[in-house]
Parts: C-alpha cells; structure tokens; sequence
C-alpha cells in the first residue's frame, strides 16, 4: 500500500479520500467495531444518534463548507442550547435573553451596567485562577449559575484551582439571538455523519476492529507511508510520560414519548446534576418519529484504557506535546493528524483543513 491510515475517522477519511483521487492505494484500520471516529451516526428506530456527543457542523471558510457538502446535504439546523441551573433555564450563549431572565432587564445598556458593576464587585485585577479569571470577566452572576458547575465537571477540579487559560474570554451578545455559534455556514448532514465517511473512503480497503499497535507487529512492511490519527504519547510508548486529557462516558435510553426536551442540547451548569448535558438527538434533524433518543454526557477522569476526547492544553503538556512532536518531526514515514495526533482541540472544518494541508504536502 501507499499509505497505512491508522483511524477513520475524519482525518483519515479526509487524508484517504485525496490520496484515492490520485490514484493511491490506502489501508484503513480502525480500532473500533465502525468507522467515521467520534463523529460516528448510528440509526435508532429512525432516529440518527450522534454515538459521542452532539456534532454540530460549523465553520466561517466557504471553501471547506462547499468541500463537505460534496458528501452530504446539510439541513439549516442552528444550535440553540439550553442551560438548567437548579430548575432555572437559561438560554446560551450569554445574550439578551439571558440576561432578561438573570435580572429582568430589557436594554443592552442595563444589562452592561449590571455585569461592569459585578466585574468591578471582584476586585480581581490579575487573575490567578479560572475562577479569578471568570468573575473578572462576567461578574458573581453568571459566574456562579452558568459557570462554576459546567466547568468543575468538565475538568474535574474546583474552579480555583484551574487555570485561566480555560477560559481566555467570555463573549456577550447584545442582542437577543440564540444562534451559538457566529459562522455563517452550519447545519446537520442529513441521514448522518457515518454517511459522509462512507463516501470519502470509498475505493479504500477498511479493516475494524484492528489496533495499529498490534497490526504493525506483524505488518511493518505493508505501506510506504503511515497516516497516524491516534495519542502521539502511545506511539512513542509514553517515552516521556503521558500527555493528559479527558474522558466521556455516554448514557443512552430510548423513551417512549416524540419529545423529551425541546431542543438538541440542554447544559446543566449547577455542581449537583451529575451529568454536564443531555442530549436528544431527533431535533438535529427536525425528526418527527413517535419515539426520541436521549443521551447523558459524563465527563471522566482519563487513564489508559479509556477514550481520550479532550487534550488538556496548559502550560505543562504543551511542554511535553513539544518533546513527542519533535520526535514526530525526525520520521518522514509517518504523518500525525487529528486532535490526538497533534494534541489540539479542533473543530471539525479545522479537522478538514488539516487534513487536506496533509495531503498538499504529500502532493496528493
């Protein structure tokens, strides 16, 4: 073969699918049962279930919005997430409806005047924390109802002791707008993510199942090249320690009823409520089945064995990301990609993009 292409999912779906258009053979292997990675659909009684957390597709670069719509058709779903703080819901990202429902104000102008009030009430001047840095940015308010117990659950720590760059800024909107995100191309693929890589991997052979490490054992010489989208640590045999990151679990059930919740993604900010966020995956695509598919969210600390999902990108893994990746940059024989590859958080067109700049530089 070509290329060895170690994961498929996006990366690697992406990476195969211009190596095929040029004419290269590529060996997909995958250590799950499936492909298409953490952005993988599964169909439930009509209902496309997002397998690892809600995937919202989004981005601001028209070239890769019209690149992904050469696999699928997107409908013009617009994340409008929920937060529940203790009973009380809360519309996100922070905008005027928020903020209505905090204080009960109704002009842009009020509501500045109560948050710069807040901000100055911390006295928090140089942040040394998360939570330094978050009251200096939103004020006791927003801090302590949609914050605290989002981010303490998230990472696993008390705010105080998490550091700022968690949360470098905060935006507010002015206005009276839901949308969360600001790109202006966005939407769900129609009938799923699973689909989409489906197509790009077509003409490759696909082998599930199958972890690279013990694959390679006894296939060192089966391509030229390796794609590797897997922990750049575990491929170095930890040689330098592991890098750290965090870990999902996913609670799934089918219910009996067309609509639990009313929105796709619902947030639960306060400290109590076990679960970050539920999930009920018909309204990415406006379903209309008698049955709906909710999922919980529970974030985990990550050890080997489990999935990492999260890099934990402080000061101290970034220091330890350079040691592995400059070990990465002495082999010509193997290209890193993907979150765990590279040790970044990437959305999923920055996922394209990188893939695809991989690909330029094989001159694929």
């Amino acid at each position: 073969m070509d290329y060895l292409i170690v994961g498929a999912g996006l990366f690697g779906a992406v990476f195969a699918h211009s190596a095929r258009e040029r004419g290269k053979s590529c060996l997909v292997i995958d250590k799950r049962p499936h492909i298409a990675g953490n952005i993988y659909t599964q169909a439930v009684n009509g209902v496309n279930v997002h397998k690892y957390g809600a995937h919202i597709f989004h981005t601001g670069d028209k070239a890769v919005w019209n690149y992904i719509n050469r696999f699928a058709e997107f409908n013009n779903f617009v994340n409008s997430p929920i937060a529940v703080y203790r009973g009380e819901l809360f519309n996100l990202p922070f905008n005027m409806n928020t903020f209505n429902k905090l204080w009960g104000v109704k002009t842009p102008a009020a509501a500045k005047a109560i948050i710069e009030r807040q901000r100055a009430e911390s006295s928090v001047t140089e942040p040394r924390n998360l939570e330094e840095q978050a009251l200096s940015l939103t004020g006791r308010d927003i801090y302590e109802k949609l914050i605290k117990g989002y981010t303490e659950k998230q990472w696993g720590k008390p705010c105080a002791e998490l550091p700022t760059f968690i949360i470098k800024r905060l935006p507010f909107r002015w206005t009276f707008d839901n949308n969360y995100f600001n790109d202006p191309y966005q939407g769900i693929p129609i009938g799923g993510y699973t689909s989409i890589v489906e197509k790009m991997l077509d003409g490759c052979e696909v082998r599930l199942n199958t972890d690279y490490f013990d694959f390679i054992k006894k296939n060192s010489e089966i391509a030229d090249k390796i794609v590797f989208t897997g922990a750049i640590d575990e491929f170095f045999g930890y040689e330098f320690g592991e890098l750290e990151y965090r870990s999902l679990r996913f609670e799934s059930e089918m219910l009996d009823i067309d609509n639990y919740q009313g929105v796709a993604v619902v947030n639960y900010t306060d400290r109590e409520t076990p679960w970050t966020r539920i999930i009920e995956h018909k309204h990415f695509e406006f379903g209309k089945q008698p049955l709906t598919v909710i999922t919980r969210e529970y974030p985990v600390e990550w050890s080997r064995g489990l999935e990492p999902y999260y890099p934990v990108n402080d000061d101290r893994n970034g220091i330890l990301y350079q040691k592995y990746k400059t070990l990465a940059d002495k082999r010509d024989d193997v290209i890193f990609g993907g979150r765990l590859g590279q040790y970044a958080y990437y959305d999923m067109d920055k996922i394209i993009v990188s893939a695809l700049k991989a690909a330029a530089e094989e001159k694929l």
